[in-house]
């Protein structure tokens, strides 16, 4: 069985300029993110799919591989559905793990156990989740609870949020389902994966890098 690392990554982004090259703790985000691939010692190969030589050169220092993905899919219209396939059209494996750089708090055990259910389970596609146990509305009305009485939080059944820290398919399901005109996103047989909260932290504003630094200096330690 061959299990693959992908780290996605675009040079340019609208909401945060040159995300990937931001630096948490002194060290840019992409490099973070190898170094926890790398370490985790649960993939055949590690990968980064970017269409920046600049980020193709960091990963390559680092230990990684570089996919360079084709400048049509590193736009801002470009979806993930696409440049994932692309990537799975272009190497042969089991598994793909999606580990994204703007999701720096995820550590390095977080990484084992998720790869260690994907490959385990039997599952096709495994979503990291971020459990909210409150009370949820959606359109006005309840999702996990009933406007009838009042329960105590902690008894709630949890609403999973998809955090997207870490995602992972079976890629032979991923590509029926795309070639068919479907969702490889969501295909086949679909689990969860709990993260701690701060692990389901993703940069994606000034605010949110904010955050993250707050956070590494209180997580240090516990993420590897």
């Amino acid at each position: 069985m061959k299990v693959i690392c992908m780290i996605p990554a675009r040079l340019g982004s609208q909401r945060l300029k040159q995300k990937n090259l931001r630096t948490l703790n002194g060290v840019p985000l992409f490099a973070l993110a190898v170094r926890k691939a790398l370490s985790a010692g649960v993939f055949d190969e590690v990968w980064a799919n970017t269409e920046s030589d600049e980020l193709g050169r960091l990963a390559l220092s680092e230990g990684a591989q570089f996919h360079k993905r084709p400048e049509k899919l590193a736009d801002n219209t470009a979806t993930s559905e696409d440049f994932v396939y692309e990537f799975f059209s272009r190497h042969e494996c089991d598994y793909v793990v999606q580990l994204h750089s703007i999701a720096p708090l995820l550590s390095v055990e977080e990484i084992k156990g998720f790869t260690e259910l994907l490959t385990e389970s039997g599952c096709d596609t495994l979503l990291s989740v971020e459990e909210i146990i409150l009370e949820c509305l959606f359109d006005g009305s309840p999702v996990n609870f009933t406007f009838a009485r009042k329960e105590n939080s902690q008894d709630l059944k949890p609403v999973e949020k998809i955090a997207w820290s870490i995602t992972g398919w079976k890629r032979e399901t991923y590509m029926k389902a795309y070639e068919s005109g479907g969702c490889g996103t969501y295909s086949g047989d679909v689990k969860s994966f709990p993260l701690k909260k701060y692990s389901a932290h993703v940069i994606k504003t000034e605010e949110d890098l904010r955050i993250a630094e707050t956070l590494y200096s209180l997580t240090e330690g516990i993420n590897g």
